[in-house]
């Protein structure tokens, strides 16, 4: 299997439909679509279940999931130590995969414009990590939403938004001006994995234990909510799909976009990042 291939197909996986898939990773749906059907012809099985709707993963599809994730992983961690051991001016910031936050487009532009000679790389990671792979070495900085553990880590915030509950547009509660917590107690929200940050879990549940099915990226929430009815949060000003709503929560604290670190870091091009990010969410 060509790592190319399984990037195409962690992208159509995290976004369960071939034409969101396409427009992240900039190319056509159609030689998507091949590359996907060559895959399952290597694999010997179907990765996918396809429908007018959108895209579900079968079982062997969940499998190579979880591996592709892995290997992919590994690859980046070894083109990072490989070009550190050359020497090459690189920087590799990472991105939280929430896709929407029409903020990132500013210090893209000025970081481009101020750096030209630098070879930058963009890392989008899902919603386990919010550091976007800074503590397993993948990237120099993130572009982030905290809060989450910054032990060993050096946060600056760039901006606060306010957040909300998102909910089926037919839901009773989609028709309020602003919900507090405690009315969503007995409702099932979103997950995620066995292992990710704590500090980053219990933001997202509202600060208490809950129940519900386990998610890794913002469509899976979604696709959480639409399918199952389960509520989640979600910062306010993105877009959302017609079929569903977000109501504003009236005693969650802000979500903080943060540009974040390894503490003691000295590299000069993570310095200017900053600066350059931070500016330019002041706009």
């Amino acid at each position: 299997m060509e790592l190319r291939t399984l990037r195409y197909f962690v992208a159509v996986a995290e976004e369960l439909h071939f034409g969101r898939a396409a427009t992240r990773l900039h190319m056509s749906q159609p030689p998507l679509s091949r590359a996907i059907k060559q895959l399952e012809a290597d694999v010997g099985a179907l990765l996918f279940v396809r429908s007018p709707a959108g895209v579900t993963l079968t079982p062997v599809g969940t499998v190579l999931l979880d591996e592709a994730r892995a290997l992919l992983d590994h690859a980046d961690r070894v083109r990072v130590r490989v070009s550190a051991a050359a020497g090459v001016a690189t920087i590799t910031i990472g991105i939280l995969g929430d896709g929407t936050d029409p903020g990132v487009a500013r210090p893209a532009a000025d970081f481009s414009r101020h750096h030209p000679g630098i070879d930058i790389r963009v890392r989008d990671t899902d919603l386990t990590d919010p550091t976007c792979g800074l503590r397993a070495g993948l990237v120099d900085v993130a572009l982030t939403r905290a809060p989450f553990d910054v032990t060993a880590l050096t946060v600056r915030a760039l901006r606060t938004d306010p957040v909300g509950v998102v909910l089926r547009a037919d839901d009773p509660l989609a028709r309020r001006d602003g919900l507090p917590l405690a009315e969503l107690s007995e409702r099932r929200w979103f997950q995620f994995p066995q292992g990710t940050d704590p500090v980053w879990q219990s933001y997202w549940n509202g600060g208490r234990p809950r129940e519900g099915p386990a998610v890794r990226t913002v469509q899976e929430c979604l696709q959480a909510v639409l399918w199952n009815g389960t509520v989640g949060l979600a910062p306010l000003g993105h877009d959302l799909p017609a079929e569903l709503a977000v109501v504003p929560l009236t005693d969650m604290p802000p979500s903080r976009v943060v540009a974040v670190w390894n503490e003691g870091d000295t590299n000069p091009l993570i310095r200017s990042f900053v600066e350059i990010a931070t500016s330019a969410y002041r706009r």
